[in-house]
This record gives structure tokens, sequence and C-alpha cells, in this order.
């Protein structure tokens, strides 16, 4: 099987941000099991920013997304040694690899990304890979590695997605406040995975949290790819995983599969505004897999430029403020789409595009 496991700061370092060798040597001493029984893994490994804090003897994590990448700088080089030093107990090479979003939106990035996977597993390394928090920039960064694991498992037609924290998986309610809180075992496929809820907060130490995680298993769901959320202590963690052992929180995998590409647009893009639409337009969206265009739309809400994401609106009754039912990467900006509105093709200008989202750039997330 093809394994992407992904571990959390709060999982790898202490309360004072500083790496936990026995916690990373756990982590790799089950990465090598499954390597002993034939399994490939690739592991995506937050910690970055939390180790460089720590380096730096920092009191408290900074808030200015400068000093931030500057850390996750210093903390790259030391997380990534440490894991080294580990995989060499066991006689394996590890490979890092440092991503950001276009390696998933642009085709030859993706197709370039997917190759070099590809051929480190060929060569039996292990890659370790962890968002290029050092230069990405702020508009296109994910925040959190769960969303780019799920991601991953997409594009390396992976088997199974493990999320590692330090929770047990996915709970009723807040398991540290309420006494009544119970854990889900299993999602099933035809199941509304986001009606269950969670906080975003997590350990303070990362930038993810359950929410982000519950993301990720949708993601990686809408690949048809199996899902864990599970805690990273647990003894044979992986292994459970791997062997479809109801361990954790499992999501099943969905018939319906997306491409990268959508998925990005769905779950890991930065939306900039709204567009909302007449019902003429959403059935042509949803029912007739069209792209949606200038005459269809009655509203235009936020400011933003031709690429970026915004979310697809109905009217309705039942929701003031409108349902959101679709996702998508625009085709033209928030200026000229207001003077637009409602206009026939015919009847726009020259310099206007006739598409406000093309149907291979858009997602219909609730139909």
């Amino acid at each position: 099987m093809r394994v992407v496991a992904k571990i959390g700061t709060a999982s790898i370092t202490d309360d004072h941000g500083h790496i936990s060798g026995p916690a990373i040597a756990k982590l790799v001493d089950e990465v090598a099991g499954l390597r002993r029984a034939g399994h490939e893994v690739i592991v995506v490994s937050s910690g970055a920013v939390a180790t460089g804090i720590a380096a730096l003897g920092m009191a408290a994590r900074p808030s200015d997304m400068r000093t931030l990448q500057a850390l996750s700088a210093v903390g790259q080089a030391r997380l990534v040694e440490r894991y080294r030093i580990e995989f060499d107990r066991h006689d394996l090479t590890c490979a890092q690899l440092l991503v950001d979003p276009f390696d998933f939106v642009e085709r030859s990035q993706y197709l370039h990304l997917r190759s070099t996977i590809e051929r480190l597993l060929e060569l039996g390394v292990v890659p370790i890979v962890n968002e290029n928090d050092a230069i990405a920039n702020d508009e296109l960064r994910y925040g959190d590695n769960d969303r780019i694991a799920a991601l991953l498992a997409n594009s390396v037609g992976a088997d199974v997605l493990v999320l590692l924290t330090d929770m047990d998986g996915v709970y009723t309610a807040d398991p540290r406040t309420s006494p009544e809180a119970v854990l889900v075992p299993l999602v099933k496929a035809d199941d509304p995975l986001l009606a269950i809820t969670a906080g975003s907060g997590g350990s303070g130490r990362g930038s993810g949290g359950m929410a982000s995680k519950l993301t990720a298993a949708r993601m990686a769901s809408w690949s048809g790819v199996r899902s864990v959320i599970g805690r990273a202590s647990r003894e044979g963690i992986l292994a459970d995983a791997v062997s479809d052992e109801l361990v954790g929180t499992t999501f099943e995998a969905h018939g319906r599969v997306l491409s990268a590409r959508r998925l990005w647009i769905a779950f890991a893009a930065e939306v900039h505004g709204r567009v909302v639409v007449d019902d003429g337009a959403r059935r042509a969206l949803v029912d007739g897999h069209k792209s949606l265009l200038p005459a269809g739309v009655v509203a235009v809400e936020g400011d933003f430029e031709v690429g970026h994401v915004v979310d697809i609106v109905t009217l309705d009754p039942a929701t003031p403020d409108g349902r959101i039912f679709a996702r998508g990467r625009t085709s033209i900006g928030s200026a000229q789409l207001r003077g637009s509105i409602g206009r026939r093709t015919a009847d726009l200008p020259d310099d206007v595009n006739d598409e406000v989202v093309h149907r291979d750039d858009l997602v219909v997330i609730d139909g």
C-alpha cells in the first residue's frame, strides 16, 4: 500500500517547542515497520516554526509573517536533521521536499512534484514533506499541513492518509470540556463529513487544529482515499491504520473523486469574495455542468481579481445570507463583473470575459 502519514507540531515537540526525540523516533520506528512490510510511506511533518522559536529562545510564537517565515527556515534544518538521524538507525534514507500551493494548481508543477515523489519511492527513499513556509506568499500559503497531506494523497494515488494528532480522533464534542463527548469511530462515505464540527484551535504551537483535519479528511475522501485521524503516541497507530482496523476516526473513501486542482479550489484556496446567482444559473452549474456566465449573476460581494477563488451563492429564503453551493476560480475581476451583472454574452464589451468561472475551474460542494 501507499501511505501518507502527517504528524502535527504538538505531537513532535514539547510544551516549549523543542523537538521531542522520542516522539520522532517512535514515528520513524513505525514508518520503518511499514517499509519492512512492503508499504511505501510519505511523511508530512509540521514543526519547523515551533522548532525555530525554541532554537532562538523566544518566549512565545510571533504573529507577523516575516518573522514566522524566518523561524521556519531556522527550524526546518534542525527538524530534517533529526529525521535523518532516526532513519539512519533503520538504514533508511529520507529526503526533504518543500512545497507550495502552485505545485498542486499549475499542471507542470503538479506533474513535476508527482514525478519526483514517484522516483524517490522507487529509490527506496522516505520523502519528508513540509509547506515551504520560508518563501510562500501569505496569500498563497495554506497555513497548515493537513490539507497539503490530503493533496499529496490525491496526487500520488495513496491508499490511506493518516493524520496523527494529540487526540484519539474526532469526538461528538470537545472531550477536554465535555464529559459527554464520545469518539466517532467511523464516518461513512455517504455521511456529510463536515457536518461533524470542531474548533479550529489546537495546542498553540502549530497552525492547524481538528477543523483542518476534518477538511483534510473530506479532501481525501473526495480523492477516493480512506483516511484516519488518530493519536500519534498510540502504539502501532500506523500499522493499525494500514491494516484497515478501526482506530481513531476512520473516514471511508467517497465515490466522488476530484482532481488535485479542484480539491485546491474547493478546500485549500483562500476565498476572496462571493458571487450571488439566480436559480437558473444554479441549475446550469449543478445539473448542466456549465460555466458561470454574467447573465446569471445578481450580485457581487468583495473585491477579487482574475484567478482568485470565490464562493458561489444562491438566494435562499431559509438562509438570508444565501446558500453556498459551489466554489470557483474566476476568469474576471470583481470590478468588471459588477459592470456586467445580468448581461447576456452578446451584450458584453469585447474586452470583458464572457465567463465568470469556467466549468473546469468550478466545484459544486452542495448540489
